[in-house]
């Protein structure tokens, strides 16, 4: 089974991969969607799908249904429906990019392969919300966790540069960009993820809060008067580093940091500080640490970011090297000290390419 097409349908865009083996054939970004069945039609008339092999879909939450990569049928689909109040903004829209191809390519196979499906394996203590059982079961209220296919990757790609094997190496993951999130992978097993119900908690993100006490909610709604959609708006998209610096990117965050702007520099540290303190707390519930992995457009591409997670953890054998971190190459690399404990490495994310292989291993190829 060689080609694969990698299909991300989003609200309002459609991104696709071709590939043949693991050559990429084919790429490209539809924005401002409108029709998703025109946009694949127009996409499918552009680019050579003779011999296709698979398509594999990107699919944000597959609840508690779905722990690993799955052919897409009709029951399927009727599941994927279902889960929709759980992502109400991406499940729509992944759907509908599933039903167009499927009659584009009706003999041709389809997977759907879950952001959600490498958290699968947190255990009930990482995976359940200290709330009224019933009330929790009722409306599926759990930890899911999203970037499944990032932090599975990256993880894998980080034991390769250690060359050890993954199932006996212990890694956390950091998928640092817009959305962020970590991961605590223990023998290639999530263990503990930052993002929850929704991909709203954990880190600060570009536009999101990451974690807060839920209390606010309650004032923002009887203090403040802002009505629960106000709040739902404010805490995805006016939130994170737009909310503390009024720019939700990290570059131009760093730029007026180095200008002196207080704003953005209080946006850096309580970014930073929430990187670390997951850190801390992933490392004690490793217990040991093999890797610490940057990834993601943050994560790849700000030596600032990666230097200020990590400053003080000497104590935990986690020492980055200056000019490592520093140096402008790119690629898989390593940039902690010789005498770092940790090994402290960037690796740049592939969840297409991630998405084909799954694809594959689903249909045998």
């Amino acid at each position: 089974m060689s080609r694969v097409l990698v299909l991300n349908t989003g609200s309002s865009s459609l991104k696709y991969r071709l590939f043949d083996g693991a050559e990429t054939v084919a790429k490209g970004l539809v924005e401002e969607v409108t029709d998703h069945a025109r946009a694949l039609q127009e996409t499918f008339n552009e680019i050579s799908l003779d011999n296709l092999d698979a398509v594999g879909h990107r699919v944000v939450h597959g609840g508690a249904d779905f722990t690993r990569p799955t052919r897409i049928d009709d029951d399927v689909v009727r599941t994927i429906e279902r889960l929709i109040p759980l992502a109400p903004l991406h499940n729509p829209a992944n759907l509908a990019g599933i039903e167009t191809a499927r009659k584009l390519l009706p003999d041709v196979p389809q997977v759907a392969v879950f952001d959600t499906a490498f958290h699968s394996t947190l255990p009930p203590e990482a995976s359940t919300y200290a709330i009224d059982m019933e009330t929790a079961t009722a409306n599926r209220v759990r930890r899911y966790g999203f970037h499944g296919t990032s932090h599975a990757y990256v993880s894998r790609r980080t034991a390769a540069l250690l060359n050890k094997d993954p199932e006996h190496t212990n890694v956390i993951t950091l998928h640092l960009g817009n959305g962020a999130s970590a991961c605590a992978v223990e023998g290639g097993r999530s263990v503990a993820t930052s993002m929850g119900l929704s991909p709203l908690e954990g880190l600060v993100m570009g536009t999101r809060s990451g974690s807060l006490d839920p209390a606010i909610i309650f004032h923002l709604h009887r203090v403040g008067g802002l009505s629960l959609d106000e709040i739902d708006e404010l805490l995805n998209k006016r939130s994170g580093l737009r909310g503390l610096a009024g720019v939700s990117d990290m570059r131009e965050v760093e730029r007026r940091r180095q200008q002196g702007d207080e704003a953005a520099t209080l946006a850096f540290d309580v970014c930073t500080r929430r990187i670390k303190e997951l850190v801390g707390s992933y490392y004690a519930v490793l217990g040991r640490v093999d890797a610490i992995t940057f990834t993601a457009g943050v994560g790849e591409n700000s030596a600032a970011v990666r230097a200020a997670a990590l400053a003080g953890l000497g104590a935990l054998g986690i020492e980055v090297d200056a000019d490592r971190n520093a140096a402008p190459e790119r690629g898989e690399r390593v940039v902690s000290s010789p005498e770092s404990r940790v090994t402290v490495c960037v690796v740049p994310t592939d969840e297409e390419l991630e998405i084909a292989t799954q694809t594959r291993a689903v249909l045998g190829g």
